[in-house]
């Protein structure tokens, strides 16, 4: 009997132990980022930024070259990296604290400019590395470390809805918020990394992908009542949704995307604006 291997590590991805707090959802959107190196055949040009925060370790986990930046100014690397070198594939992988609000100007800046580059962004309410404080994407009456009596919209601000204001600029080819609380969401999140990575790949443009995952440590909840939270909570101050799609229906650099492993569920339906169900 022949066997057929379906499923295993993505080759840009280290055999190494994850040192990422158990639940949280940074090990699923690493996988999903190697996928899409792998798929593009860009591994050996690719280059990853990661600045501070929880991704500060990317190179421990990535088989490609990376390079540490400062803490918000992984945009503004990558915008140097790319320019420098137009053959470099390049992408930054970013958390809230950091990409929403030290290195909020790099941002929009980036995406006004239309930089070809990538950048995953993963939002999970809070400061998760640096004591928990409170984030540009903190949800109203949540409790950090800076707010213990929740936040105070009338005091702190509404939560920034990154997702939506990127794709305002003219700059950006493609922005999407995805979670990863099940697996057809997650279907729907690999779906977008890989579209955001065309964007790059076809001179579009930035592309920004919003990824909602829970931070179990600093929401002191176990994994399962945490990604209940993300459900009912997260997606709730932040819809689910393509928010712009500005690349042609098919693009120079596209493939086939295959499908993920059977026991990966159903595939989602995306819309210009779909929410999730």
């Amino acid at each position: 009997m022949t066997v057929k291997k379906v499923f295993g590590r993505p080759e840009s991805l280290c055999d190494v132990p994850t040192l990422y707090c158990g639940g949280c959802g940074h090990g699923v959107a690493h996988r999903l980022t190697a996928e899409a190196i792998d798929h593009f055949g860009v591994r050996s040009r690719a280059v990853g930024i990661a600045p501070a925060g929880c991704s500060v370790l990317l190179y421990k986990y990535f088989d490609v070259d990376t390079i540490e930046s400062a803490h918000g100014r992984a945009l503004a690397v990558g915008t140097g990296m790319k320019r420098a070198n137009p053959d470099l594939f390049v992408f930054s992988y970013q958390g809230d604290g950091d990409l929403a609000s030290i290195g909020m100007c790099e941002t929009i800046h980036t995406a006004n400019r239309g930089e070809s580059i990538t950048a995953i962004f993963i939002n999970n309410a809070v400061y998760g590395m640096t004591g928990g404080q409170m984030a540009p994407t903190t949800l109203p009456g949540q409790r950090t470390t800076t707010t213990p009596a929740g936040r105070c919209v009338e005091r702190e601000g509404a939560p920034i809805k990154m997702a939506e204001m990127m794709a305002t600029f003219d700059g950006v080819a493609y922005s999407e918020r995805v979670a990863l609380y099940d697996p057809r969401q997650i279907r729907r999140a690999r779906k977008a990394v890989f579209r955001a990575f065309e964007a790059q790949l076809n001179n579009c443009g930035l592309g920004f992908v919003e990824i909602l995952a829970p931070c179990v440590t600093n929401l002191k909840m176990t994994p399962d009542k945490a990604q209940q939270w993300v459900v009912e909570e997260l997606c709730a101050t932040f819809p689910l949704g393509v928010y712009k799609d500005a690349l042609p229906k098919e693009t120079n650099e596209s493939k086939p995307v295959p499908a993920a492993p059977e026991r990966a569920g159903a595939t989602a339906e995306c819309g210009s604006v779909a929410h999730a169900d």
